[in-house]
């Protein structure tokens, strides 16, 4: 019983120093967003990496998740007679969820995984060391850029994942349950546009943005966060990456629900 609650206490200490340790880093490099053009080339590397790589991943799994939406939705909405309401169950819930969700597990496993990876192994072979050393500060160097780029690209991936996953929608509307394509794309316009915000974006497709934003800052945050805490060597390295996978994949769950509470109660 003893081992038990020492475990748990190590556990949860350990857990409560990575927290700590990761939001002053995102704190740390935010600061340091003002000196974005001076690493210029470094982010327009990393801007490639996160945003041009996974983009026929994301076009891939984007078609096939609007293709099955439609199809499992379709089925059951013609069992109703409803299958006209199938273009705005699609458009709004890759708008609001799907999109940037499918979005950032896709980034956290390609590019969160890598940037882990990356910061990790120069953790463990004491590059980072030797930058501290010249008075670069990794987290200006290394982690600054990979915050604006993920910031960036997200958003815009996700865009893209809307897109595509609606246009699969559509074309399984049309070979499957008979829907014209113009029918289905004007109930799709007419659905988003129910609810305007302020600068006449429709508000399902804003908070999706939105929620992309914060899942693009959470993810290279934390992939950053658990390379530079790496140690051990190569199980070090594989280790931090394995966390970083999986704590981004928790935050972006919970803290999806949570942005879904905000903007919509």
């Amino acid at each position: 019983m003893i081992r038990f609650f020492s475990f748990l206490g190590r556990t949860l200490e350990e857990a409560m120093q990575g927290t700590g340790q990761t939001v002053e880093l995102f704190g740390r490099a935010a600061l340091q967003v003002r000196h974005c053009w001076k690493r210029r080339r470094f982010l327009l590397d990393q801007l490639y990496t996160c945003g041009i790589r996974p983009l026929p991943v994301v076009l891939v799994v984007a078609l096939f998740t609007g293709m099955i939406l439609a199809l499992q939705t379709g089925i059951e909405l013609d069992r109703f007679g409803a299958k006209d309401r199938i273009a705005s169950i699609i458009g709004l819930g890759l708008c609001r969820e799907m999109g940037p969700f499918m979005t950032a597990l896709i980034l956290t496993a390609s590019v969160g995984s890598g940037i882990a990876a990356e910061i990790g192994t120069m953790k463990v072979s004491e590059e980072i060391d030797a930058l501290e050393i010249l008075s670069i500060r990794p987290e200006s160097f290394l982690v600054m850029p990979r915050l604006v780029a993920m910031a960036i690209v997200t958003p815009l991936l996700t865009f893209v994942t809307d897109i595509v996953g609606i246009l699969g929608g559509c074309l399984v509307s049309a070979t499957r349950l008979r829907i014209a394509p113009e029918q289905y794309l004007k109930n799709v316009v007419e659905s988003l546009s129910e609810v305007l915000t302020y600068g006449g974006l429709p508000k399902d497709l804003y908070t999706g943005l939105v929620k992309a934003f914060v899942f693009g800052v959470i993810i290279a945050t934390v992939g950053s966060s658990a390379g530079l805490r790496a140690s051990g060597g190569a199980i070090g390295v594989g280790r931090a990456t394995r966390s970083s996978v999986i704590q981004s994949f928790v935050l972006v769950i919970v803290v999806g629900y949570y942005l879904t509470s905000f903007f919509y109660t």
